[in-house]
């Protein structure tokens, strides 16, 4: 759990997040036995009805296996970079999964010894002959909708019901949490920064179809795609990142000290949004993610902060 409880001008939100229900209980199979295909890019690959012993190659595919309830079954997966093995926003219990590599430097001999009856993960993940050569392996296309991905990786799982349900379920909840704060009535600005640079958060982002869900306007600059920002010396620069609520995030620590550095500047403090307290930091692995128990962390991110202010 973090600690730290504000950042420069701004507030963390989620530091109190209760992660002991993230993964729900499991859902049931398409299917009790035997086999069944799923088409990938690479072609069609035959897969356990029921896995029971999945290696896990990515963080999408790994909040895929905990919002369909499936993470005890995990016995091996990739790490991300930073204090956690994986985003702490999926709970302690994927924090002492046994690791195969790194995401994006998979250990052929580490996912071996875990004796995995299906691989799952995206392409681009790993060596697919090689993985195939120890389990049935499903790497996903990689796609702009974080829907269609959760989709494909059910199905990989034999859950395409449940996770069809899942996605229904969610938009639901995203919709009467959106109505519940009066989601429409406020404009929210996202930013990413990077070790040099700011990157604003259009409707092609995931945290972008998330606020789309809960109804929650955009600022009309930020009403497309994404574009950086590198500088908020005038008047129509700062005017492509305010909002009514600025929402900011750090890629890793390079992004953080960058952040913190415009954040502590006289131009930042000239933004409107941050001289009414109501600019505040989230987590960049939930918002800047893939998945529907991230979308889910958004939207509690959303609850609690939308209508607030920065405390001092």
């Amino acid at each position: 759990m973090r600690t730290t409880t504000k950042i420069a001008t701004a507030d963390v939100v989620g530091v109190e997040r209760d992660t002991s229900k993230a993964c729900p209980l499991p859902s049931a199979p398409d299917q009790d036995t035997g086999t069944h295909t799923v088409t990938t890019p690479s072609g069609a690959v035959q897969v356990p009805a029921d896995p029971k012993r999945i290696v896990v190659l990515d963080t999408a595919a790994l909040d895929a296996v905990c919002a369909l309830g499936l993470w005890q079954r995990v016995v091996g997966a990739t790490t991300i970079s930073g204090p956690t093995p994986q985003p702490t926003y999926l709970g302690y219990g994927m924090q002492v999964v046994p690791s195969v590599g790194a995401t994006g430097a998979v250990d052929v001999a580490k996912v071996s010894a875990r004796h995995p009856d299906l691989i799952l993960g995206t392409v681009g993940d790993g060596d697919a002959g090689a993985l195939h050569g120890i389990a049935p392996t499903v790497l996903i296309g990689k796609d702009p909708s974080w829907q269609a991905s959760f989709s494909a990786f059910a199905d990989a799982m034999d859950r395409a019901g449940a996770g069809t349900t899942a996605i229904s379920q969610y938009h639901t909840d995203a919709h009467q949490m959106g109505v519940s704060i009066a989601a429409k009535l406020s404009q929210a600005s996202v930013l990413r920064f990077d070790a040099k640079d700011a990157q604003v958060q259009g409707d092609d982002t995931f945290a972008g179809a998330v606020l789309a869900d809960a109804g929650v306007q955009r600022p009309t600059a930020q009403r497309g795609a994404s574009f950086t920002v590198d500088s908020l010396a005038t008047d129509a620069d700062r005017d492509k990142v305010e909002g009514d609520i600025i929402y900011v995030m750090f890629d890793g620590k390079d992004g953080k000290d960058y952040g913190q550095k415009v954040m502590h500047s006289d131009d930042w403090k000239k933004l409107e949004a941050v001289s009414d307290n109501r600019n505040f930091a989230v987590d960049d692995t939930i918002w800047h993610g893939s998945g529907i128990t991230a979308a889910r962390a958004i939207l509690s991110d959303l609850h609690d902060s939308l209508n607030g202010y920065v405390t001092d």
